[in-house]
């Protein structure tokens, strides 16, 4: 057990270490570790504007939006599981797996960020103004 928290915490140390080298990153473990943080990067963001989003919208609403999200997350892991398969068992796959989670979730805040943009009187637009 002492091993594996090590282990975690050596791990834990070493990834502001391949952020400064993402840049310059040569190995394939390297542009895997890589495309992970921006992956997970993409997702804080998500998560930000998706706590904004919730907020934002009334209780009905707030109902609608957590099932879309979630099957949007189910459609984004499945989507990004067909287009990892052409690189199976590969030292690739992590790597176009997590390129093409970034882009889903780019694109997904994209989206989500364009409802706090709402404008008065637009009622294409599910969320009011901000005020």
């Amino acid at each position: 057990m002492k091993r594996m928290t090590l282990l975690i915490a050596s791990l834990l140390v070493s990834i502001p270490a391949f952020a400064d080298n993402c840049d310059n990153a040569s190995t394939q473990l390297e542009m895997n570790q890589c495309s992970a943080q921006q992956y997970q990067a993409a997702d804080n963001k998500l998560n930000e504007t998706w706590k904004n989003v919730l907020s934002r919208a009334q209780a009905p609403q707030q109902a609608l939006l957590k099932k879309a999200q979630q099957t949007w997350i189910a459609l984004r892991d499945a989507d990004c599981e067909v287009i990892a398969s052409g690189t199976e068992g590969g030292s690739v796959q992590p790597l176009i797996r997590n390129q093409c989670l970034s882009e889903k979730t780019e694109e997904r805040n994209a989206w989500l960020g364009s409802m706090l943009q709402c404008e008065e009187g637009d009622l294409s637009c599910p969320l009011p103004p901000a005020q």
